[in-house]
C-alpha cells in the first residue's frame, strides 16, 4: 500500500465529519464542516457541538474557544429548515427537539466563562447568527452576508435575535428584524453586530498567529491582537446615510401597515435616487412576508427588550411551536425553498386581516411556566406568561 493510499481514507473521513475539532495554542477551534450547504446546522451538529461546547467549559487546558466556517462562502447559513419542514409535514414531532437543543446550545455559548470567537466570513445567518451573537469577539469581513431573514419564509428571526438585534436603536432591531435586509460587514460592525471588520485574507492565516499567542496578560487584548490587522481600514457601511430613513420609518409606536403606509408615501414625494431605492426594496420586502409573522416579530422584539436572555430563548420557543403547527412556516418554506415559486399563500393574505387576538395567540406559550421545554435555562422561573 502506498503512503498516499494509507493517507486517503483518514483525510476522506475527515472531510466527511460535520463538526472538526481541535486545539492550538490553548484556543479550541470548532469549523462547521458542511460547506456544500454553506455549514447549515443539522440536527446531528448542533449536538455534537454542544457536547464539545461542554468540554471546552470543562478543560482547564483550554482557555478561549474559535468558531469558523468551512470554505470561503459562509460562516453558516442558518438551521436546516427543509429538515424541520420535513419532519413536520410528517407529523414528526421530533422538529421541536431540534430547537430545544439549539437554543440550549446558544445559551451555552452566551454564558460560556472563556472567550468565544466568530469568524463571520461569508454567509452568517439564522442559526449561524445565534452561534455568531454569543461571541465576545465577532469577526466579520468584506465577504460577511449578515441577516435574520426568517420572516421571509414565514418565521421569526430566533435564536436568540429577539435579545440580541436589541443592542441596536430599537428602529434599526425593527428594521433588520421585519425586513431580513442582508448586511455587509461594515454595516455588522456600525450596528453594534459585529466587533472587528478585516479582511478576509488576513483570517486565513490567523492560525500562525495564534500559535505565537502569549498566554502573559490580557486574554481577550491577546486574542484581539490575533484577529486585527496592524493597519486596519474599515469600509464603508452602505446604511449609514439611511439612519434618518429608518429612524423615521420604523419607529416603535408604529404597526407594521403603518410602516408601510409611510414608506408609500415618501416614494410618491419622488426622493434621491438613493433613498427611493431604499424605500422601494424597504416595502417589496414588507409586503412579500408572512403578515402574521411580521405582526409577530414586530411584537417579540419590542417586548424582548424588557427580557432576560433565557425569557427571550423561551418566549421564541413558544412562537415557534404555534408557527410550525399552526402558522405559515411550512407554506413559506414551500414557496422560497422547496418549490421555489416565490408566491407564498399566507394565511391570512393581507396585514389588515391579522387580527389582535391571533398575534396575541402567536406569543402566549403553549406551556406552563413548570412544564416548559426551557424552563430551568438560565437557573431562573419561567415568567413568559405574567
Amino acid at each position: 500500500m502506498s503512503a498516499l493510499q494509507s493517507v486517503a481514507p483518514a483525510v476522506s473521513a475527515q472531510a466527511q465529519r460535520e463538526i472538526l475539532f481541535r486545539v492550538v495554542n490553548r484556543v479550541a477551534i470548532i469549523t462547521l464542516n458542511r460547506p456544500a450547504a454553506l455549514n447549515a446546522l443539522s440536527h446531528a451538529m448542533v449536538r455534537e457541538l454542544a457536547v464539545l461546547v461542554e468540554r471546552c467549559r470543562h478543560d482547564s487546558g483550554i482557555v478561549a474557544l474559535v468558531l469558523k466556517g468551512a470554505g470561503t462562502k459562509g460562516f453558516c447559513a442558518g438551521g436546516d429548515v427543509r429538515e424541520v419542514h420535513q419532519l413536520a409535514k410528517n407529523g414528526d414531532h421530533r422538529w421541536l427537539a431540534f430547537f430545544v437543543d439549539e437554543y440550549r446550545l446558544d445559551y451555552a455559548l452566551h454564558t460560556l466563562a472563556k472567550p468565544v470567537v466568530a469568524l463571520l466570513d461569508g454567509i452568517a445567518m439564522g442559526g449561524g447568527m445565534g452561534l455568531g451573537q454569543a461571541a465576545r469577539l465577532r469577526i466579520v469581513t468584506e465577504r460577511s452576508k449578515i441577516a435574520m431573514p426568517e420572516t421571509r419564509i414565514g418565521f421569526l428571526p430566533d435564536v436568540g435575535a429577539t435579545r440580541f438585534l436589541n443592542v441596536l436603536p430599537v428602529e434599526h432591531a425593527l428594521y433588520v428584524g421585519l425586513t431580513g435586509v442582508t448586511l455587509s460587514g461594515a454595516d455588522a460592525l456600525r450596528l453594534r453586530l459585529a466587533d472587528l471588520c478585516v479582511p478576509a485574507e488576513w483570517l486565513a492565516s490567523f492560525e500562525e498567529r495564534l500559535q505565537r499567542m502569549s498566554h502573559d496578560g490580557d486574554l481577550m487584548t491577546a486574542l484581539r491582537g490575533v484577529f486585527e490587522p496592524p493597519c486596519n481600514v474599515v469600509p464603508h457601511a452602505a446604511l449609514e446615510p439611511l439612519t434618518q430613513s429608518i429612524v423615521r420609518h420604523f419607529d416603535r409606536r408604529s404597526s407594521v401597515e403603518r410602516i408601510i403606509a409611510t414608506l408609500r408615501h415618501d416614494l410618491e414625494r419622488e426622493p434621491p435616487r438613493e433613498v427611493k431605492q431604499w424605500l422601494q426594496s424597504t416595502d417589496d420586502a414588507l409586503t412579500g412576508h408572512s403578515p402574521t409573522m411580521l405582526c409577530v416579530t414586530r411584537e417579540a422584539l419590542l417586548r424582548g427588550r424588557q427580557m432576560t436572555l433565557a425569557e427571550c430563548f423561551r418566549m421564541e420557543l413558544g412562537i415557534v411551536k404555534r408557527v410550525i403547527e399552526e402558522g405559515d412556516f411550512c407554506e413559506g418554506v414551500r414557496a422560497q425553498l422547496i418549490d421555489k415559486d416565490r408566491n407564498a399563500r399566507w394565511a391570512p393574505a393581507t396585514l389588515a386581516q391579522v387580527r389582535p387576538e391571533r398575534v396575541r395567540h402567536f406569543l402566549a406559550s403553549p406551556w406552563k411556566s413548570e412544564t416548559h421545554p426551557l424552563a430551568g435555562l438560565g437557573g431562573e422561573p419561567s415568567s413568559d406568561n405574567r
